[in-house]
């Protein structure tokens, strides 16, 4: 089964998002200060669909 986790922190990182906390469970806050934006990312990203849209 393929993870996305991985790659899609490295395209958020790439993107200007950094770390801001860590969330309920197994999910964590990335923010981008530029665009004043931030997303929830599963640590067990397992579905390219849910990586995309985020």
């Amino acid at each position: 089964m393929a993870d996305y986790y991985r790659d899609l922190i490295a395209y958020l990182k790439q993107a200007g998002y950094e770390f801001k906390r860590q969330g309920r469970g197994d999910h964590e806050i990335w923010w981008n200060p530029r665009l004043n934006v931030s997303v929830t990312v599963d640590r067990k990203l397992r579905s390219r669909n849910t990586a995309n849209g985020i």
